[in-house]
């Protein structure tokens, strides 16, 4: 096997065992914060990467960029306000993402600058999990971020829906989960997910845009 495959490998699996527990444990803080400790109960409330991965979804993070954790369940009877402790608590994971990833892509603008600079394989090495921090981070929102259920988005959605809308996702929500995994597995989904995944790639480029000047005035004078 080409060794640049094997880097890119390992790579990633070492980036699959930090973003997943990061997101599904940001759910269960969420909800730990809310009132119901069910996530602290079921071992949840945990950084660690046996409790949260789910087989499949961890498959298709490392060969198509985006996937799922184990779900974190949830008593949303212990929740002062219905809707809104679901919301927030399915927000929770998305936006642990996002945040995940701007700090990534900052730590991989240093790393590469650095990199060019000294052209040194561990500083590449680690520029390259960097890179695949940054990008499997933006694909772990912009895929939970998606309203279908049992995704986040359809979680977080139900807040500024009617209750028949709720009814009727709760009814049929096992085909239109089938009908989903039919299209992310058959690979219909990758383009339009792809697209969404480089538009928010794009906006945390800009955002982190003050880093490149610093980093060119104190390396690449």
């Amino acid at each position: 096997m080409d060794p640049q495959k094997i880097l890119d490998y390992g790579a990633k699996l070492i980036v699959i065992f930090m973003c997943i527990p990061i997101h599904e444990y940001a759910h269960a803080w969420a909800a730990t914060k809310l009132g119901d400790d069910t996530p602290r109960y079921q071992g949840r409330l945990s950084l660690n990467p046996l409790a949260h991965l789910d087989p499949i979804g961890a498959l298709c993070i490392f060969f198509i960029g985006f996937g799922w954790g184990k779900p974190v369940q949830v008593n949303p009877i212990r929740f002062k306000n219905y809707r809104k402790g679901m919301a927030l608590t399915a927000a929770a994971g998305p936006i642990s993402n996002i945040i995940m990833g701007l700090i990534g892509i900052v730590l991989y603008k240093l790393f590469y600058v650095l990199y060019i600079v000294h052209y040194s394989i561990a500083l590449y090495y680690v520029s390259l999990i960097l890179y695949y921090f940054t990008a499997i981070n933006v694909g772990l929102a912009v895929f939970n971020l998606i309203p279908i259920p049992p995704l986040d988005g359809q979680k977080i959605l139900s807040y500024f829906t009617s209750s028949k809308v709720d009814r009727f996702m709760a009814q049929y929500q096992n085909y239109i989960a089938i009908a989903f995994m039919i299209l992310v597995v058959t690979g219909v989904l990758d383009t339009p997910i792809g697209w969404l995944q480089n538009g928010m790639f794009w906006i945390m480029d800009k955002l982190t845009f003050w880093v490149d000047p610093i980093l060119k005035a104190i390396f690449l004078k």
